[in-house]
């Protein structure tokens, strides 16, 4: 299965670095995954709302641009549905035994995702109620993949 996270922001803390590098090591013999890290727009701190509409428009031409059209899309988003871990690997074993093996996960940038990208995306996943910080958002996506790849292969890790 090929796994790609399409992330809007730059990942500056290196304590989240290396946690990511982590779970991707020991994703290696489960998936080939790829994270591609996209410029956010740069943006004043108070905007109206067509200026916030306009900066997640140019954030998503950006994400959609790296979206192949084969893709199966899971945008991550406060409006998405929650899923359990287990859940998660019933998806990902779903999609991958019905022939859907390129997977795009979405993380939009602090304004979240423009329009053009939910319509685009196939399931809107949230992981919470709560707003996590976007770069904190990856490290917690990449440990569920791969937890979720362990509770397919039947492995300990899952508790």
């Amino acid at each position: 299965m090929n796994i790609q996270i399409v992330a809007v922001g730059k990942l500056k803390e290196k304590y989240l670095a290396q946690g990511i590098t982590e779970y991707m090591k020991r994703l290696g013999p489960y998936a080939k995954v790829q994270i591609t890290e996209l410029a956010d727009e740069k943006a004043p701190d108070s905007m109206s709302p067509a200026e916030e509409e306009q900066v997640k428009a140019k954030e998503g031409e950006r994400i959609l641009a790296q979206i192949k059209a084969d893709a199966y899309v899971i945008a991550l988003a406060l409006e998405g549905k929650m899923w359990s871990s287990e859940e998660l690997a019933g998806q990902l074993d779903s999609l991958s035994t019905y022939g859907r093996s390129h997977v795009v996960f979405v993380i939009g940038g602090s304004l979240g995702l423009s329009p053009a990208v939910l319509q685009r995306s196939d399931q809107l996943l949230s992981f919470s109620r709560f707003t996590f910080p976007h770069p904190l958002m990856r490290l917690i996506l990449v440990e569920q993949i791969y937890r979720a790849f362990k509770i397919m292969r039947g492995e300990p890790y899952h508790r």
